[in-house]
């Protein structure tokens, strides 16, 4: 599959800052470091709606390869890791997944549109973030390694979106989308001090 450019994707409602891309490539072993534990986070998210909704049968299936592909990423970003001598190790989290997930509503049906929609959003800033760092990171390998990932980033992103039009109104799905995006690109207005992924 061809990588898509980020502008394919326009459900963000601001793009990346300048600021961030600067941060970010000074602290190339910070963020490599973040992006494992963006992947294993996103196998996860994926895994836990697999548990939370079993009898929607094209959520399951649809998860169940997001699921493994995401934890296929984590164990090539670890590889990179490795090749780098930067060991695995926690990492304080920025605002934006918290903030982001606080705005999931707990009563069902809501709860899983936003489950969805919150998903989806992430895959999409990870999908421009990653063009980003593909584009500007120094070592070229790095960089096509970053390339590499972004087209399963903007298809992960259609997944997500996909289902929440199978199980919601797409005008439901449309408003909705366009209030958590808002806030997505609240979350990212101001720069995180320490560089993450989505900081």
């Amino acid at each position: 599959m061809e990588t898509v450019p980020p502008k394919t994707i326009k459900v963000l409602q601001q793009p990346t800052s300048a600021a961030w891309v600067e941060q970010a490539i000074a602290h190339l072993d910070i963020i490599l470091l973040d992006h494992s534990h963006c992947e294993r986070k996103a196998a996860g998210v994926a895994l836990n709606l697999m548990f939370r909704y079993p009898s929607s049968a094209k959520l399951v299936r649809s998860l169940t390869a997001i699921a493994q592909e995401e934890l296929a990423h984590f164990e090539q970003v670890n590889q990179w890791l490795d090749r780098r001598g930067i060991p695995l190790a926690p990492l304080s989290a920025p605002p934006y997944g918290a903030g982001l997930t606080a705005q999931i509503r707990h009563q069902e049906p809501l709860r899983m549109l936003d489950s969805l929609l919150v998903s989806g959003l992430i895959e999409a800033r990870s999908h421009e973030r990653l063009g980003l760092l593909g584009t500007h990171c120094p070592d070229p390998e790095l960089a096509a390694f970053y390339r590499g990932l972004m087209a399963s980033e903007a298809r992960h992103y259609g997944v997500y979106w996909t289902l929440a039009t199978t199980y919601f109104d797409r005008n439901v799905v449309e408003q909705r989308l366009e209030e958590l995006a808002q806030i997505e690109s609240e979350l990212l207005s101001t720069l995180h001090p320490e560089p993450r992924i989505h900081s």
